[in-house]
């Protein structure tokens, strides 16, 4: 993408993160809700021009996707793409590609929070090693004569059971909606999302009340000199917690007072 559409997801992808952010939301469904608004967009050129047309005005597009969208996905999906057509987009087809991408990195993020992203990771690579290295089974998953639901089948038989849920729908939307890509080229698009939010720690806070905007400044600092990488952090919170904190990062939970665990950080970079 360039100039208008660049920014413009960039700020969904902000968008996404920061309703990713509240553990209640469930990603996975977030990610489903995601793709069918992709393949509505994909299907409907109509729609998408009207969406995108920098002659109209940013709230009147976002009211028309409001009244399209509005009871037949979430609140949350309604209103990352109302605020998707607010934006400038350089050519109508790169929305369909922001929301394809969104919902892509949704299901990243289900796997993410589950610990698996790292299989999933794995799994789209020798997916791919398996594809190239087999004639027969690109061209089944490739037949433009063959139907979608006959696709997801066949992929269901090969990773059903053997490969993580996200792996599955990440795998299955792109080959059932490859949109004109090479399936190499959405595996290798899939493989760069996942390494990307791998290298994006995530730090799960849990306390008994809303942290203020310094507390969460101060504990990303901390966090990040202490695993020595950016840190970004979702917050949640949960009464039953009595005035502490508890951060998970990976497998290791740190639990406590939010000042015993920031001055105990303290000291140990001091140390």
């Amino acid at each position: 993408m360039n100039g208008a559409s660049r920014e413009a997801l960039g700020a969904a992808r902000e968008a996404l993160d920061a309703l990713t952010d509240n553990t209640s939301v469930d990603a996975a469904v977030l990610a489903g809700e995601l793709a069918a608004v992709t393949a509505l967009l994909h299907r409907e050129v109509s729609l998408r021009r009207v969406l995108t047309d920098p002659a109209q005005a940013g709230e009147a597009k976002a009211e028309l996707a409001r009244r399209l969208l509005s009871g037949q996905v979430g609140g949350e999906t309604v209103d990352l793409v109302s605020g998707m057509v607010r934006s400038r987009w350089s050519n109508s087809r790169d929305l369909v590609d922001a929301a394809e991408e969104l919902a892509n990195i949704a299901d990243l993020t289900a796997a993410q929070r589950a610990g698996a992203l790292d299989s999933v990771e794995d799994e789209l690579f020798r997916f791919g090693r398996i594809v190239s290295s087999s004639p027969e089974l690109r061209s089944a998953l490739t037949d433009k004569s063959a139907t979608a639901s006959a696709k997801g089948e066949l992929l269901r038989s090969l990773l059903g059971g053997k490969a993580n849920a996200v792996t599955e729908r990440l795998v299955v939307r792109l080959v059932t909606q490859p949109r004109g890509r090479s399936l190499e080229a959405g595996l290798e698009s899939l493989s760069k999302l996942a390494a990307a939010r791998r290298d994006r720690m995530v730090a799960v806070v849990t306390s008994a009340v809303p942290l203020s905007d310094q507390q969460k400044q101060r504990l990303g600092a901390v966090l990040a000199k202490l695993y020595g990488r950016q840190m970004h952090l979702n917050l949640d919170v949960d009464p039953a917690v009595l005035g502490g904190i508890t951060v998970r990062v990976g497998d290791e939970v740190i639990n406590g007072t939010i000042a015993e665990r920031l001055d105990e950080a303290t000291r140990r970079l001091a140390g």
